[in-house]
């Protein structure tokens, strides 16, 4: 059950002390990396926790090793870019997770699908991923946050926190760019549609947690325009489906952001992208007006960032690598939906951008200062992203 777990106080974990994690367990070493510690190899370290927003602060560094340092929690959520550090200096960086399982209430849970079940982002535990080049860590202090201000995000696979290499998505970005008055909790899920995402119960598991004041980011779509039957379409199924999350999320007090589905890699013959959408972006645009909802457009935000890479270069913010790139591919893999973590980073900085311009309040919290054109992207060759421990290139993947 949900509530089996015992809350807990600010404790910070010695992780020269800390030993391999095992069922039943406080914390410690996780997924088989607990031989990596003080390696220079990425290592995971989890600590079982009750549902709820945490302060996690890390003290990277070590006595006899420089180090380089990224920090990930739960499903590779991007929490903190390199982190230098001289032998025998030390740096703390803090950061907000937010961490769920799939309890609901002692009669409801969250009907995951059979590749959502093991995986970090609905077990009992918070992880934290440490990689880089040299990923160094002294010691990580845990703290309960309550009444601080939570950004949910529902949608699919563009948005969901992608647990395997080499996917990702804005969602998992997204967390990075805030200051720690807000927490993301992401309960976007591959596959999803308007409808599916209550018919599932993921929107009942946010709004159980849900209260006044929260944003709720809405991005659907892509799967929704492959419904077909009586009743299907933009205007209909769509539009009642997303007016219902609207309508919950409202009578809860949080306040709602609807966000045009991310373009898909289709370009015509001219260079430019194709709207594969069709009326769904359109639908969105009407129930946001109608319903004076915040609008982030996605949609043609990335379209400008695609036509600006090019029709080949593009490729590199997507899944597409030929065969051998990665452990165990036989395949070739040519995905133009779901994006490589630089395709999610440059999402991301688009999104922020939509939140600059829609949401000032909430921009407030942003911590980069720079602006971002998606007509003038990142340079990739600079994009920095060692690979996660999690990698699994023939895993199946819905929109």
């Amino acid at each position: 059950m949900q509530n089996y777990l015992k809350p807990i106080e600010k404790k910070t974990y010695l992780l020269a002390q800390e030993k391999p994690f095992v069922a039943m367990n406080g914390s410690g070493f996780d997924f088989n990396t607990s031989k990596n510690y003080n390696t220079g190899k990425p290592f995971i370290w989890s600590v079982r926790v009750p549902n709820g927003n945490y302060k996690v602060t890390v003290r990277l560094g070590n006595k006899k090793h420089s180090g380089s340092t990224v920090v990930r929690a739960e499903s590779r959520r991007m929490m903190a870019e390199p982190v230098e550090t001289k032998k025998g200096k030390y740096i703390e960086q803090s950061f907000i997770v937010n961490k769920r399982d799939a309890y609901i209430n002692n009669a409801q849970t969250v009907s995951l699908n059979p590749r959502e079940k093991g995986i970090t982002r609905w077990d009992e535990k918070l992880s934290l991923e440490f990689n880089g080049e040299y990923p160094v860590c002294e010691s990580i202090t845990i703290e309960p946050v309550n009444d601080i201000t939570t950004v949910y995000l529902f949608g699919n696979s563009t948005v969901v926190d992608q647990d395997q290499e080499p996917y990702a998505s804005w969602g998992q970005i997204i967390p990075y760019f805030f200051d720690q008055d807000i927490v993301v909790a992401n309960h976007a899920e591959s596959g999803q549609s308007a409808n599916t995402f209550n018919y599932d119960k993921r929107a009942a598991k946010a709004l159980s947690t849900m209260k006044p004041g929260d944003y709720v980011f809405i991005e659907f779509g892509h799967n929704d325009q492959k419904q077909r039957g009586p009743g299907k379409g933009a205007y209909y199924s769509f539009m009642t489906s997303m007016k219902t999350l609207v309508d919950q999320v409202r009578e809860k007090g949080a306040k709602p952001v609807l966000v045009t589905p991310t373009s898909r890699r289709a370009f015509d013959k001219n260079g430019h992208i194709i709207n594969t959408h069709g009326e769904y972006i359109d639908a969105v645009r009407f129930l946001a007006k109608h319903d004076s909802i915040p609008l982030i457009e996605l949609n043609p935000m990335t379209a400008k960032l695609y036509e600006a890479m090019g029709v080949e270069n593009s490729k590199k913010a997507f899944v597409h690598y030929p065969a051998g790139t990665f452990p165990g591919q036989d395949k070739a893999l040519a995905d133009n939906t779901h994006f490589n973590p630089f395709g999610a980073y440059e999402v991301a900085r688009c999104v922020v951008e939509g939140i600059r311009s829609q949401l000032p309040e909430l921009a407030t919290h942003i911590t980069d200062t720079r602006t971002f054109n998606p007509a003038t992207p990142d340079d990739p060759t600079t994009f920095y992203w060692p690979l996660s421990p999690f990698v699994n290139v023939e895993k199946p993947l819905g929109n």
